[in-house]
């Protein structure tokens, strides 16, 4: 399975429905990077993703978004797919 990272916050209701939909297809680990703790670490994610919401997730090389773009791949079946690369 490909590893998952997560840039996100302690209070992101869309960070723990994220969370969710990737355990539910089987991710058991998912990196978090909590860019309230470390403001240096948002900003490293705005200049890696050129957005500044949380969550932004990363399954191998490929930056998904944000929870509305993970839950788009699962709706058009195409989740399960880049998790097995």
């Amino acid at each position: 399975m490909a590893h998952v990272v997560m840039y996100c916050t302690a209070v992101c209701p869309y960070c723990v429905m994220a969370e969710r939909l990737l355990h539910a297809r089987g991710v058991a680990v998912i990196e978090k990077v909590r860019v309230d703790l470390q403001p240096e670490l948002r900003i490293a994610m705005m200049e890696r993703t050129g957005r500044r919401t949380v969550p932004q997730i990363w399954i191998g090389d490929t930056h998904v978004g944000g929870y509305d773009d993970l839950a788009a791949l699962e709706h058009a079946g195409e989740l399960t797919e880049l998790l097995n690369q």
